[in-house]
């Protein structure tokens, strides 16, 4: 079943919310430190610089990797699938102008023109 992406993007903004308070209260880190945490974590990039110390803050991470990865993953297939229908209507539509204006330019001269015409010395 598709999602509409307005709710695949709603949805990782809330879990990158969520997760940043939690981070914040549990492991007492800034709001800077956890939301950089939070979607280093759910990006896969995982520098390594942050690490939970607390129980709560070790549940948490892995709630959100599963729960976060998942969405953040059907988010970039969103985007990446709108950037590639972007692509195709702007592709039909530079094929549709030139194949228009193809027909209504006539060639600079003959040599622009295919020859429909197989070649036969001396006729030309």
């Amino acid at each position: 079943m598709p999602f509409k992406r307005s709710s695949i993007f709603a949805t990782l903004i809330g879990i990158i919310a969520l997760s940043t308070a939690y981070f914040h209260y549990f492991e007492k880190w800034t709001i800077l430190d956890s939301l950089f945490f939070t979607v280093v974590t759910i990006s896969t990039v995982g520098y390594g610089n942050l690490v939970p110390v607390t129980a709560a803050g070790k549940i948490g991470t892995m709630v959100l990797i599963f729960s976060g990865l998942g969405v953040f993953a059907l988010a970039m297939r969103e985007f990446a699938l709108y950037q590639i229908q972007k692509r195709e209507e702007q592709s039909e539509w530079l094929v549709a102008r030139l194949g228009r204006h193809h027909h209504e330019v006539p060639p600079a001269n003959e040599d622009d023109c295919p020859d429909p015409a197989p070649f036969e010395p001396g006729k030309r």
